[in-house]
Parts: C-alpha cells; sequence; structure tokens
C-alpha cells in the first residue's frame, strides 16, 4: 500500500470524498458518514470484525444450527458456513441485507444447488440471531432460491438388467436393496441385523431422522437372504452389508463401482441415486404409496422423484341413469 500524500490524519483505507467519508476494501467504498467522528467510530465497529461481524455471528450460530440434524446436514451447514464467512467477511451482521444476498446468489447461479444450501444455511443463521434479539430482521426471507435443473432421468428395467449383469454381486445385492426398499445408499448400507424385523426392515433416514419400516416381500427376503451369504459377510459383525474388516462400507466405493458397471454396460448419465427415483416411480406406477415409501413428509417432494413422463389413462364418470319412478 503506497503511503498517503494528503489526509494523513485519516486511518488506513478510509478517504474523503465529496463531504463524507469512506472506507474503501477490495474496491468497494461504504460510506461511514459526514463528520469526522462519526466516520471513526464506524470505521472502528467495521475493523472490529472478530468481535461484532458477520464471520462472529456465524460461529456462535453454528452449533445451534447443527445441533438436531443429521451429520451429512451438519456437513452442508458447516461447509456453506465457512463460504459465507469468506463471502461477507467484511460485513457486519446489520450490513447483509436482501441486495447482498442477491449478489452472491448470482455468483452461485450455475451451480443451483450450492446456492440454495448457502441460502438455507444463512437463513437459519439469521433466524437463530433474531430469536436472540442480536439482529432485528431476517434478511433472506424476501430472497427467492435459485431455480435448478429438476433430474429427470429414469432407469428403464432394459438398463438396470445390463448394467447389473456388469457388476460384482455385492453390488447386485445392494442394487437390489436400494431398487426394493427406495432407500437412499447411505441408509442402505446402514442396515444392521437389528433392523430386520418380523415385518420388514426398520430405516431412520439419516438425511431427515423419518423412520420407517418397508414390509417384507418375497423379492426383499431373498436378496436379504443373498446379503447374508455374500463371500465377506461374516454373521457375527454389525452391518449386513458390511466389508471385509466387518466394518459398514464406504458409500463412495460403492459408488465407483456401480459407475463402472454402467460404463461398461454402455448406460450414460446414471448415479446409484437414480435407484431411489425408479423404485418411487414404479410404486407410484402400481398404486402404491411413494411418499411414505421414499419418507417424504409431503407429496410435492415426491413428485421431483416420479419420473414417468408418459401421459395416464384416466377415465371419466358414468352418466347417471335415470331414476326410477
Amino acid at each position: 500500500m503506497r503511503p498517503r500524500k494528503k489526509d494523513r490524519h485519516l486511518p488506513a483505507c478510509v478517504y474523503q470524498r465529496h463531504g463524507a467519508f469512506y472506507y474503501v476494501s477490495k474496491g468497494k467504498w461504504m460510506r461511514l458518514g459526514n463528520d469526522l467522528h462519526t466516520a471513526l467510530l464506524e470505521y472502528a465497529s467495521i475493523v472490529a470484525v472478530p468481535e461484532k461481524g458477520f464471520p462472529a455471528l456465524v460461529d456462535k450460530a453454528l452449533p445451534h444450527i447443527t445441533r438436531d440434524v443429521s451429520a451429512s446436514t451438519a456437513r452442508i451447514y458447516q461447509r456453506c458456513a465457512g463460504i459465507l464467512k469468506e463471502t461477507f467477511a467484511e460485513f457486519r451482521p446489520e450490513q447483509v441485507t436482501h441486495g447482498a444476498i442477491v449478489q452472491m446468489q448470482d455468483m452461485w447461479r450455475e451451480r443451483a444447488a450450492t446456492g440454495n444450501h448457502l441460502l438455507t444455511t444463512l437463513k437459519l443463521i439469521f433466524q437463530w440471531a433474531m430469536d436472540r434479539e442480536i439482529v432485528e430482521a431476517n434478511p433472506t426471507l424476501s430472497v427467492k432460491r435459485l431455480p435448478g435443473n429438476q433430474r429427470d432421468r429414469l432407469i428403464t428395467w432394459a438398463e438396470y438388467q445390463v448394467i447389473y449383469a456388469r457388476a460384482p454381486d455385492w453390488i447386485q445385492v445392494i442394487m437390489d436393496l436400494c431398487y426394493l426398499t427406495g432407500q437412499r445408499i447411505g441408509d442402505v448400507l446402514k442396515i444392521e441385523y437389528g433392523h430386520l424385523l418380523d415385518d420388514g426392515i426398520f430405516f431412520e433416514q439419516e438425511k431427515t431422522g423419518k423412520k420407517l419400516i418397508v414390509a417384507w416381500t418375497p423379492e426383499l427376503q431373498a436378496v436379504t437372504e443373498r446379503a447374508r451369504k455374500l463371500k465377506y459377510s461374516v454373521k457375527s459383525v454389525k452391518y449386513l452389508l458390511a466389508g471385509r474388516a466387518g466394518k459398514k462400507r464406504f458409500h463412495t466405493n460403492v459408488w465407483r463401482h456401480f459407475k463402472a458397471a454402467a460404463r461398461a454396460a454402455g448406460v450414460p448419465d446414471v448415479t446409484l441415486h437414480d435407484l431411489r427415483a425408479m423404485s418411487g416411480t414404479e410404486a407410484d406406477r402400481e398404486g402404491k404409496n411413494a411418499t411414505e415409501l421414499l419418507g417424504h413428509t409431503d407429496a410435492h417432494t415426491t413428485r421431483i422423484y416420479l419420473r414417468d413422463k408418459a401421459p395416464k389413462q384416466v377415465s371419466g364418470p358414468s352418466k347417471p341413469g335415470k331414476k326410477s319412478a
């Protein structure tokens, strides 16, 4: 930074222009006030970021917003908190306005999912601060979520079969369990022997905490027996789908083997999570309750997973007959 040639009585990064004082950082001009006394007080509050700045608010709120959520959701909040602290590093909480948040969202428009996670995390931080009268308002409430590209890929039964044929036996078992239960891969890998109940398989979804039992069917019973007999499955271990050391398998390793099978089968653009959509879609076709199967709290979320875009055949009402005299 070059030494000042004038206004040497002003602190670093403070300039007087057009009858007002400004704090300048990274090319941004922040108005401090019209008189020097007011400007110096405002400047002092800005440079005291560790105590009064927005990053300090994030540090205070984060333990509370991650306390009663799943481990995967907590990781998302923690990652977003780091981005938010960097984005608003020189802001005080009251300076994070609707417009500032929209500008942040514009930076993430090409990665809408991350942008929306940031908005959700920011909303929770400000709600926590409002509840404790640290701030007077939650500026996120007026900010719209970024429109995302909703995935509509539906794996066909033929594609499922060719991927299946190229997959090792333990991946085949996992594919069947994902499809027959409709659960996320993380919840399938967590199945313990104690979760195999008389009336079905018990799940407590890691993402939402929703508890449900997927009832036994002949197909589900058969694949569970196959899981028990896998080469590396040991009956004394905790998990049904345990790896060689008897521990829960890493889901990243499962994804890698599934993608390798899909490539070998020549099936493009598929993920393990598409099996959940495939399951919900087929359950809906069969007239079953896909919302309950997938563990959603409302049907709107389920509709995201129902990827059968073919028009459904419907019937109109019959014409009432004439009433007898």
